[in-house]
């Protein structure tokens, strides 16, 4: 049974309640009413508390970041984007520079748009080749001034972050896929995160690429570094190395997105149930195949073919997809590399 979340509980009838009442009288039809409620009674718990004003400070900007930052994606919701990590030290006459100008070119044709952290180097060439009708910048503002580039100053898809966290949230929750060049502490810090997301269940699976250049082979050592002591000292298991693909040539990198998303689609949890949204049902032996090649992550049960379920409708009665087939099984919640390899043989089969 699930912990009850230690501020959730406003009990029935209490001054609190009847406060919340009156402030959100006008809302009550609203389907997400519930979650407005408990914001609220958060802000209010706050104020009877002792809660320092850096605590005020943190939690007033964030939810203003993140409120504009909804609002700015939301009018394309419908388009998968990519979200491009690397230097902003990166030379315009680099290798990589020029790989990361071609990949967005190529990939923005494929239909996805390009998120970039606005700033220059592979950033800006990220957006050059996106062009600024298919780019986002997300600006971190630093103690000294970074400029956005001069691809997305001014647009309207550029949003300026004070804080790391919902920059990230941001990155991590718009994109439908990471594309990773050469950089430093930031693109090893944005790469390990999403990996640990991933590894830990807390981030749908989504296809990561690694995009080296001859001149440095930077992708091709850090592996080189993750084999020799994590995979070595068993920190990681061996298929976890299946979470990312690493290549030279900006063709195949889009490859490995597009097939990516060939037939599977997306998932979601719906209680202990994992679900899988495909583009095509799947034949009675490619089920067969699936069940009999992954029933090492299905501790129980079977993996079945199913429309949508009523337990995935919101609280307005919505399920997304509603159209889409759906692969349901109970997952281990631990092997997501095999899972990541459960997606490529679903691509695979036609």
């Amino acid at each position: 049974m699930t912990a009850k979340r230690q501020s959730d509980f406003i009990p029935e009838g209490s001054d609190l309640d009847k406060k919340i009442a009156a402030l959100l009288a006008d809302h009550q039809s609203n389907p997400h009413y519930g979650f407005a409620r408990e914001m609220v009674a958060t802000v209010l718990k706050m104020l009877d508390e002792d809660v320092q004003r850096l605590d005020w400070k943190i939690i007033t900007i964030a939810i203003k970041e993140m409120r504009h930052s909804f609002r700015v994606f939301a009018p394309y919701t419908e388009r998968r984007k990519v979200a491009v990590f690397g230097s902003s030290r990166t030379r315009p006459e680099s290798e990589a520079y020029q790989a990361a100008r071609l990949f967005t070119e190529r990939i923005s044709r494929l239909g996805f748009m390009v998120i970039t952290g606005a700033g220059h180097g592979i950033m800006q060439a990220a957006n050059e080749g996106a062009g600024r009708e298919n780019s986002f910048g997300l600006n971190i503002e630093l103690p000294w001034e970074q400029d956005a580039n001069p691809v997305v100053k001014g647009d309207e898809k550029l949003i300026n972050y004070k804080y790391f966290f919902t920059r990230k949230l941001e990155f991590f929750k718009e994109s439908d896929a990471l594309a990773l060049f050469p950089g430093g502490f930031g693109t090893l810090d944005e790469t390990f995160e999403l990996l640990t997301l991933i590894q830990c269940g807390r981030s749908p699976l989504l296809p990561i690429v690694m995009i080296d250049v001859p001149e440095l082979n930077y992708w091709t050592k850090w592996l080189r570094y993750i084999q020799s002591s994590q995979l070595k000292n068993g920190f990681i298991s061996n298929d976890d190395l299946y979470l990312w693909s690493i290549t030279y040539d900006v063709d195949e990198a889009c490859r490995i997105i597009t097939d990516f998303y060939r037939n599977y689609h997306s998932q979601r949890w719906v209680g202990d149930l994992m679900i899988l949204r495909i583009n095509r049902r799947m034949s009675p032996a490619e089920l067969d195949e699936l069940r009999r090649d992954f029933i090492g992550i299905v501790p129980e049960g079977s993996i079945e073919q199913h429309g949508a379920l009523p337990e995935e409708a919101d609280g307005n009665g919505r399920i997304e997809f509603p159209e889409l087939p759906r692969l349901v099984f109970r997952f281990d919640r631990r092997s997501f590399g095999r899972l990541r390899r459960m997606i490529d043989r679903i691509n695979q089969f036609r």
